[in-house]
């Protein structure tokens, strides 16, 4: 592409790609696609991006089509690379000229200049670090900034590779550009420092920004440029100075607006401060040791005493608590069990720790946490009034403790309360002490202090388990709390009930559990809504504890479940919806079937609920998770939910609908759970087989779920769905087979042999295809022994269930082989005997032995020669199988199943759903578990000794061990 004649073309076609009326835009993208690779295409784009005096949207796209090109075709490897006389033509004009006037397009140069350097400096491009150390010393305001903004972005992505030999170019850049970061830096910060009381806000924001973008420079270099940076006198001596500046730029917020860009500028370049700290420690412990001291003295004196008042903002408090959390919790300063066992460098960071947390301090940071940072502010109690949702949702924390200042001061408190729980809990149970009785309903200070204390009470419950006589202050105390109605109490109702929550499973009499139910009954009617919420999550907490006993919460039942259907329509939020569903969810899983009496309201209500969260994946993954556990609640009722629960199986498990990226694994499981409890096949029901397809050929971690999902088909109605779905589940299963995990393999393997046991006669016409494929891993004696144990499952039920088509298999292997039938068949059955071993299931191991008797009588040659192997699978099968009766002292087949038998559910388990009933029909059809091994292998026996004749048979019998034969004797007596 010759850069004079093609600039304006390319100028052009980029204007019109920046255009917003589509006819002319998809045009002019195609173009520009169909010249990515056109030599001479990405000079031409610099030279637009670079001249100031174009459109701002055109250079943007230029730049950004420049820097995609770059992530394709820079790499000498990549199909339709640049050459290299272009690649150092471009890497030129890069850095020729720092003087990009839009800060937008400045950001994507320094980015893609940073690509660059990713993949060629400083080999191929040498000149890059010297350039931009040269260029941020100049005097020009823009061309310093623009020049200090692309040496960042390089540093970082220098930092971020990760191969060995990268890391050490990236050291030595450091060792070698490290002092002037730091000087640079300095030269920065004292240029704000100076300035920042001239009341001039644009010098000083420039300013301000350059020491922002030098400060991000030296972090990367001191946290990814040395290996043992404590052996650096520079970077120690940076990390040391940090808390010098961190106290001048936060007496510096004093003088600046606490609304304006400077503050805002400001506020990063302190955060940033903290970051360094906290990256140093998370990479190099015990590089950090030297700064324990400091970084400890700093963040308390900030975070815990007046030093911090009228400076410090909600930001830097988290990370000031974070700093101190990283120190406490780090693995690194934690001392073995036996001292000597540690290394020197973990005692001495240990005894730092140790001198720092002394009783006083100790003793200050936890009442100044429970005390000042623990108390409900006025803006969170405006909120619980005006959006009580909201305030729920704020106050789960989530993932967001690390920006989030409550969450972080209750993470600190654990942490600390954990590691100097000997210190500590006196001073918390003194604070327990004071708080005895009921509290004054008009001290709202007082109803605030108790509320942090039982907040940090909850917190610290399973370090207090020796300590606190819970069960006693639960009734004496607790539990009247409760009952106090009065408005002003409810921050207290709200406390105590979630303390419970925290208690439940850490120490709480089973006894009292009545009790607590009907104090939850009670707090379910309360007229605050959080109240309400809160009580609900106590309640699932209860519910899903070790101890929770059915008998005890049935008499509470239905009042439970009425007020929580009340508050699951009452609330609007789509995260408390589906929060109270969860709830809804827990207690239909514990109570199982005696939910059936009040599902109703909620039955009706879900398909509406349905319809409105259309829009809410989430809620909608909720509606799923409830649907589950009401069709397992339900049972075989659950076919009246099917005008509703199919459509809504069908969305969620449609690849084409785009719900089914958050619905599809929960759909999977509803639909699983929809046929195990189904008493009969729908049409409707046997027509959503049509979303497997397209789900078997996603090869996700899903493919368990459906393979389930076909066994229960099958299961279900075997005939229909067989009739209707074979084929195209055959050519599923060959492409799968193809080029899946051997685990894989096996599930595929398992559908089958469920089909043959299921349906004899038509489950082998249906996966015709796939039987050669077995057939021929046992000839060829496939090398997995799972696998090979499955295919053995599979050729036994042909060869026990229909012989016919086994003889037909065996005809069209022997043709594909080239083998007479009898030779093939022959090697079929040394290879079943030679791998027996790899079956470990027993009723697979019954099944062989069946499936080879059932060749006798024969006097095929073959067979015959093969008789010696067919009786020690026999016998080894009768050693799996019988048991002696210790009455009679004879021999039974232990996997013999009658009518007889029907096993009662004990009160813990789960009564059996419609596919269990299901499955224990079928077994009472399956010879494996109808057949009497023992007696078969007679019957067999002596048919053959009447084929043979005395003589004959008894030749026969001298081809097998003398042992084997005892044993079989021994079995066989009484026939």
């Amino acid at each position: 592409m010759d850069l004079n004649s093609a600039s304006s073309v390319v100028l052009q076609v980029l204007t019109q790609a920046t255009s917003q009326d589509t006819a002319v835009l998809k045009p002019a993208e195609e173009q520009l696609k169909q010249w990515e690779t056109q030599p001479g295409f990405y000079s031409v784009l610099l030279n637009i991006f670079t001249n100031h005096t174009l459109d701002v949207n055109v250079r943007w796209l230029a730049v950004l089509y420049f820097k995609n090109g770059i992530d394709r075709y820079w790499r000498r490897v990549a199909p339709h690379a640049l050459s290299e006389e272009e690649k150092s033509t471009l890497r030129a004009g890069l850095i020729t000229n720092f003087n990009e006037p839009i800060n937008q397009i400045a950001t994507q140069i320094a980015v893609l200049i940073a690509k660059v350097a990713r993949l060629d400096c400083p080999r191929q491009w040498p000149e890059l670090i010297p350039t931009l150390i040269e260029s941020v010393k100049v005097q020009d305001d823009l061309r310093q900034h623009r020049a200090l903004l692309t040496f960042y972005h390089v540093t970082k992505t220098l930092a971020s590779k990760r191969l060995a030999a990268d890391r050490k170019l990236f050291y030595d850049l450091a060792s070698g550009i490290y002092n002037f970061a730091c000087s640079l830096w300095n030269h920065h910060t004292d240029t704000f420092l100076q300035q920042v009381s001239s009341g001039n806000e644009a010098v000083v924001l420039n300013s301000l920004e350059r020491t922002l973008l030098s400060l991000k420079v030296l972090r990367k270099l001191t946290v990814n440029g040395f290996v043992e940076p404590h052996k650096n006198m520079e970077v120690m001596g940076f990390l040391h100075g940090i808390f010098d500046r961190l106290k001048q730029f936060l007496d510096c917020s004093r003088s600046i607006g606490t609304d304006n860009v400077c503050r805002d500028r400001l506020e990063k370049t302190i955060i940033l401060f903290t970051k360094v700290l906290l990256d140093f420690l998370d990479q190099h412990p015990f590089s950090f040791t030297p700064l324990i001291q400091r970084s400890l003295e700093f963040s308390v004196s900030y975070v815990f005493t007046e030093v911090g008042e009228g400076v410090t903002f909600e930001r830097f408090i988290v990370q000031c608590m974070n700093l101190i959390k990283m120190i406490v919790k780090n693995y690194a300063y934690k001392p073995s069990k036996n001292f000597e066992d540690s290394s020197p460098e973990t005692l001495e960071a240990h005894k730092i720790k140790m001198a720092f947390f002394t009783y006083p301090t100790l003793t200050e940071i936890c009442r100044r946490l429970v005390s000042h940072y623990f108390l409900l502010t006025e803006e969170e109690l405006t909120m619980w009034e005006e959006d009580p949702e909201g305030f729920t949702v704020e106050e789960t924390g989530g993932d967001s403790w690390k920006y989030s200042l409550r969450p972080c001061t209750e993470v600190l408190f654990i942490d600390i309360f954990h590691e100097y729980n000997q210190t500590l809990t006196p001073v918390l149970l003194e604070m327990m002490q004071t708080l005895q009785g009921p509290t004054n309903v008009e001290d709202m200070n007082a109803l605030l202090i108790k509320d942090a204390v039982y907040n940090a009470v909850g917190l610290a419950a399973y370090e207090l388990f020796d300590s606190v006589d819970f069960d006693q202050w639960f009734k004496n105390q607790l539990l009247p709390e409760l009952q106090v109605i009065h408005n002003r109490y409810k921050p207290l109702r709200r406390r105590v009930i979630w303390l419970i929550g925290q208690w439940i499973s850490v120490k709480f009499k089973s006894d009292l559990r009545p009790m607590l139910y009907e104090a939850i009954c009670n707090l379910l009617r309360d007229q605050d809504l959080v109240v309400r919420i809160e009580t609900a999550t106590t309640l699932k907490l209860t519910v899903d504890d070790f101890e929770f006993r059915t008998d005890q919460f049935l008499p509470y039942l239905e009042t439970m479940f009425t007020l929580l259907f009340q508050l699951l329509q009452q609330v609007t939020e789509c995260d408390t919806k589906m929060h109270v569903l969860h709830v809804l969810s827990c207690v239909i899983e514990r109570v199982n079937v005696q939910i059936r009496p009040y599902v109703g309201c909620l039955v009706q209500y879900l398909p509406l609920l349905w319809k409105q969260s259309e829009e809410h994946n989430m809620l909608r993954c909720a509606i799923l998770t409830t649907l589950i556990h009401l069709v397992q609640g339900l049972g075989a009722d659950s076919k009246n939910l099917y005008p509703f629960l199919l459509p809504v199986i069908q969305l969620s498990t449609d690849v084409s609908q785009p719900p089914h990226v958050y619905l599809l694994e929960d759909g999977l499981e509803l639909w699983l759970v929809t046929l195990e409890n189904s008493p009969c096949i729908t049409p409707e029901l046997l027509r959503i087989f049509q979303n497997m397809s397209p789900l078997l050929e996603q090869s996700s971690e899903n493919l368990r779920t459906c393979f389930k999902i076909i066994n229960g088909y099958i299961f279900l109605s075997s005939t229909e769905f067989l009739q209707t779905y074979a084929v195209g589940l055959c050519q599923s299963f060959c492409e799968l087979l193809r080029d899946i995990t051997t685990e894989g393999q096996v599930q595929v393997l398992k559908v089958v042999e469920n089909a043959l046991k299921v349906n004899p006669v038509l489950g082998p016409q249906m996966f015709q295809p796939i039987l050669p494929c077995v057939f021929r891993g046992i000839i060829e004696g496939e090398r997995y022994p799972v696998v090979m144990s499955t295919y053995l499952g599979v050729m036994g039920r042909v060869l026990l269930q229909n012989t016919s088509f086994f003889s037909s298999l065996l005809t069209e292997m022997a043709h594909k082989f080239n083998q007479e039938m009898d030779q093939l068949l022959g090697n079929m059955i040394e290879m079943w005997v030679d791998r027996m071993d790899n079956i470990t299931q027993p009723e697979r191991r019954k099944l062989s032995a069946l499936a080879l008797l059932s060749l006798l009588p024969s006097d095929n040659s073959v067979i015959q020669d093969k008789f010696c192997g067919i009786i020690n699978i026999s016998v080894e099968g009768l050693h799996d199988v019988m048991t002696e009766d210790p009455e009679t002292g004879t021999y039974k087949d232990c996997m013999l199943m009658s009518h007889l038998e029907e096993p009662k559910a004990t009160e813990d388990e789960e009564p059996p759903t419609e596919q269990d009933k299901r499955k224990k029909v079928l077994a009472l059809k399956d010879p494996v578990h109808t057949v009497s091994l023992q007696q078969f292998t007679y019957e067999k026996l002596k048919a053959q000794q009447e084929l043979l004749g005395e003589q004959g048979f008894q030749s026969l019998m001298e081809t097998v061990d003398t042992e084997i034969v005892t044993q079989l004797q021994e079995f066989l007596q009484g026939f």
